[in-house]
């Protein structure tokens, strides 16, 4: 068995808890809502809740692939709750958020796979907070043009969907979802006008070169937004940690994005994918 890497200090994080944290778990569990920052064990929750931002995870806690990254639950879900949305809805307007981010666990159970619920909960969002602008990170629909088209049509602000690793590894740590496939769910995206994002992981095996590469294949589908951060790994069962990336090679990477033309690049040991999300309403305002 090969040694474990060492976690660097760069990545040692105080997580801290203030009256704005308290207030925003009080929210999320009072309307029974499951979020990404602590089903995912996300490294900036203490930071993002104190606050006062959550990123909301639709359609129940229990997704039904079993990707080796990931900390969500795999298993058979629960029906859909159909308050879900004006659940989620309220609580944007008890937080307050000028920019609500909104991910899903993956529904493959479901005849539309969710579609109409992202639709339905993008809706009710827009209806009781009519300023505040609305970034989802939609999983691929099993490429299913119908059902992208139908958040497409809800509206938000941001449609992102991740890439997560490089064209090599994607099938090393990706349960059903394809590169290709994700590809083209992001070129559907930008053709259709809405800003478009995308994020990836690193410390998972991958080459500069093959950054590169990805980055390159995003552009040529009109991905406008990317985010890198460092892979963690959340459990000894998960897929290894192969190196921890450096914050110097991250800023090569921002640096490079931006060069490949990019409109706005996240890159850091702790940048995930809706981490300060609020920082793209800026890019959204620019195009207005």
């Amino acid at each position: 068995m090969s040694e474990r890497v060492r976690k660097p200090e760069w990545l040692k994080i105080s997580i801290g808890a203030n009256e704005r944290y308290a207030e925003t778990k009080r929210i999320v569990e009072s309307h029974c809502l499951h979020t990404i920052c602590s089903s995912g064990r996300c490294p900036n929750m203490g930071e993002c809740w104190g606050k006062g931002t959550a990123t909301f995870m639709i359609g129940g806690n229990i997704c039904t692939r079993s990707c080796k990254f990931c900390n969500t639950a795999s298993g058979k879900p629960l029906p859909l709750d159909t308050d879900e949305p004006t659940h989620v809805a309220e609580s944007v307007a008890l937080m307050k958020l000028s920019h609500a981010v909104v991910t899903s666990v993956d529904r493959d159970d479901l005849p539309d796979l969710g579609a109409s619920h992202w639709a339905h909960t993008i809706r009710e969002i827009k209806r009781l907070n009519p300023e505040t602008t609305v970034e989802v990170l939609i999983p691929d629909f099993q490429g299913r043009k119908e059902l992208v088209a139908q958040v497409i049509e809800a509206q938000p602000e941001i449609i992102s969907h991740n890439m997560e690793t490089v064209s090599r590894i994607s099938p090393l740590v990706r349960s059903a979802a394809k590169y290709e496939t994700s590809l083209e769910v992001l070129r559907q995206i930008a053709e259709s006008g809405t800003t478009t994002k995308s994020g990836i992981m690193v410390g998972l095996g991958e080459t500069p070169e093959e950054v590169e590469e990805l980055m390159d294949d995003l552009r040529q589908v009109g991905c406008q937004i990317l985010t890198i951060g460092q892979y963690l790994q959340p459990t000894h069962r998960h897929y290894p940690v192969a190196e921890y990336v450096t914050p110097e090679q991250f800023a090569l990477y921002k640096e490079k994005g931006l060069e490949k033309g990019f409109s706005q690049v996240e890159s850091a040991p702790l940048v995930r994918s809706s981490y300060h999300a609020d920082k793209s309403v800026r890019f959204i305002q620019k195009k207005r």
